[in-house]
């Protein structure tokens, strides 16, 4: 293998172009070769900006033999079967999110990946937030004492146009849901990653301010988690103009929150710390404290708004993906890893098909 991992994009609409932009800004371990979409215009676009080749089809670019791994950067429910597409063409796979909309399908990508001992990560780029790195790791550390409460809050919009731009948008065979496995899945995979496995959901969904779409545009779900803790969701894409993202661990010994993918509160109590009777009503945030330690770039806005920012986190994963290449380890996001959030998301729309149910996972 070359000194660089030499990249082809599958797909070249939305997020083909971010993968593209954080290939093309790791020049000293990262190549793209070339790129495809069965939309011709759209892979002659981003061949041009990036001076790649270009194809029309997934067979002619994954017969490239001057290709080490590829992007799947296609409509969400045809994710696992393209990448199982690359890895029997022998390619490495970088799986945007979801890995895909049905775990039976997940399932199966998994087994084929196992078999071909290829690796294959999928984007949860939010893991490398400096914000989330921190509170990670502090929940892990215990820093917050007992964890008691998490809460994960998408308030976004998106227009009726934006749903009527692709046919397979807001549809359950391609999108496989709306304002949750499209849009909320970061801030959820998070709020699990951080807080630990969730068990079991009780959830509503409605579609409040969109037409012609199949799927939800508004959901909340009440969470519990296997260390005892419990949870809130709140995700919609009818909140004009549009919010933030926003993330909440609470603790017996301390809380953070991250807003707009910034650390906007932390506090780890001392030892020795006694609090007041009422609590301290928000004082003490020592998050500036905490983010002086860490020396290095702090979180850009929510992906929902800069594409800047989107493409550099998207280049932080990437990079571990091609680490994890070189040194014959796993991604940190794995299939495995990736199928957790989506397991969720599907108790909460089955919790929701039966009137709030409580699903177990």
């Amino acid at each position: 293998m070359s000194d660089r991992l030499r990249f082809g994009i599958l797909g070249c609409g939305v997020i083909g172009p971010h993968h593209a932009r954080a290939i093309t800004g790791m020049p000293d371990i990262a190549e793209l070769v070339a790129v495809a979409d069965t939309v011709p215009d759209r892979a002659q676009k981003v061949a041009g900006e990036y001076g790649c080749a270009h194809h029309d089809n997934a067979a002619d670019l994954l017969g490239r033999e001057d290709i080490h791994a590829v992007c799947i950067c296609t409509p969400s429910g045809t994710h696992a079967e393209h990448a199982m597409d690359a890895l029997r063409a022998g390619k490495h796979v970088v799986i945007e999110k979801p890995v895909d909309v049905q775990l039976g399908v997940i399932d199966a990508l998994i087994e084929v990946q196992r078999a071909t001992n290829l690796k294959a990560a999928v984007i949860s780029q939010h893991r490398w937030d400096i914000a989330t790195q921190i509170v990670h790791e502090a929940t892990r550390a215990g820093r917050f004492g007992r964890l008691t409460l998490g809460t994960a809050q998408v308030s976004w919009w998106r227009s009726q146009g934006y749903y009527d731009s692709g046919e397979w948008r807001g549809t359950w065979a391609l999108d496989g849901g709306g304002a949750l496995m499209n849009q909320s899945i970061h801030t959820l995979d998070l709020l699990q990653w951080v807080m630990g496995p969730i068990t079991e959901v009780s959830a509503y969904t409605g579609l409040l301010a969109h037409e012609r779409i199949e799927v939800e545009d508004a959901a909340v779900a009440i969470l519990k988690f296997a260390n005892g803790a419990l949870g809130l969701l709140k995700a919609t894409t009818a909140a004009y103009p549009g919010l933030t993202a926003r993330l909440e661990v609470h603790g017996d010994r301390g809380s953070a929150i991250i807003s707009n993918d910034e650390l906007d509160y932390y506090h780890s109590a001392p030892e020795g710390e006694q609090g007041a009777d009422y609590g301290a009503s928000g004082s003490g945030n020592q998050a500036e404290e905490v983010l002086s330690q860490y020396g290095t770039r702090e979180s850009g806005p929510t992906a929902g708004s800069d594409p800047a920012s989107l493409s550099m986190t998207h280049r932080d994963q990437l990079a571990d993906f091609i680490c994890a290449v070189r040194e014959n380890r796993e991604p940190l996001v794995n299939v495995e890893e990736a199928r957790k959030v989506v397991a969720v998301i599907l108790a909460i729309y089955d919790s929701a098909r039966h009137g709030g149910r409580p699903t177990h996972l």
